[in-house]
């Protein structure tokens, strides 16, 4: 089954600082990359090897410092740190913000212990036909909210702009990964426009950023994926 995830425990700093100094970060993100080589190996030092390692340090104030003195990281630096790890695993997203569905059909999959898109997604991983059969519905009614639930995988998407690039024909974190930025951009655009999913503007640069996110997203074993987080 594929993980709705990234594995943590696989990824080791070095992937990580891949990930960091390839990236087109935000600029409120920007500072991380400040001796980043030097604050690996502190890090490695103070005991830290993998992703999973460095999210349990980060998980509370109390062990953030602690981490701070025993690695000589100013604690502002390992609070920006943890809000960037933290969206490489965006929440699942109640099946509630999905407010166009049908609320029979929600109904439904709530009474399933189908709540959120983590929970869809997994439950998914048997086939449309088959939870659609699970679940006495229409496969039909189950393909767009399975591929919305696949879609909010990828950092910054919610269910809203998730159904925008479902509009563009995009159906999972895969085929977003594989998308041409600038095509896709104007894509998500002209779908916009025409039925107004959100309010605002999303760049080009932003696109570029949603597809490299969409890379790291864990996709079926035969699908290629980035050596980093």
């Amino acid at each position: 089954m594929t993980s709705y995830y990234l594995d943590d425990s696989a990824i080791d700093l070095a992937a990580l600082g891949q990930r960091l100094a390839t990236s087109d970060l935000i600029p409120s993100q920007d500072p991380l990359l400040d001796g980043l080589d030097a604050k690996l190996t502190a890090l490695r030092a103070a005991g830290i090897h993998s992703l999973a390692d460095l999210r349990a340090a980060l998980k509370s104030q109390k062990t953030l410092e602690t981490l701070s003195a025993a690695s000589g990281i100013d604690p502002d630096y390992l609070r920006l740190l943890k809000r960037a790890v933290g969206g490489f695993f965006p929440k699942p997203r109640s099946l509630d913000e999905i407010d166009w569905l049908e609320s029979g059909l929600v109904s439904r999959l709530e009474k399933a212990g189908l709540t959120n898109t983590q929970k869809l997604f997994e439950a998914a991983s048997k086939g449309a036909t088959v939870l659609a059969k699970d679940l006495g519905v229409e496969e039909s009614d189950l393909t767009d909210l399975i591929a919305i639930s696949d879609l909010c995988r990828i950092q910054w998407v919610s269910p809203t702009y998730a159904r925008a690039l479902l509009a563009t024909g995009q159906t999972g974190a895969g085929t977003v990964a594989e998308a041409d930025p600038e095509a896709l951009f104007h894509a998500i655009a002209k779908a916009n426009e025409g039925a107004r999913y959100y309010s605002g503007k999303v760049g080009l640069r932003d696109v570029r950023r949603l597809v490299a996110a969409a890379a790291y997203v864990p996709q079926a074993p035969d699908t290629a994926q980035p050596d980093a987080p």
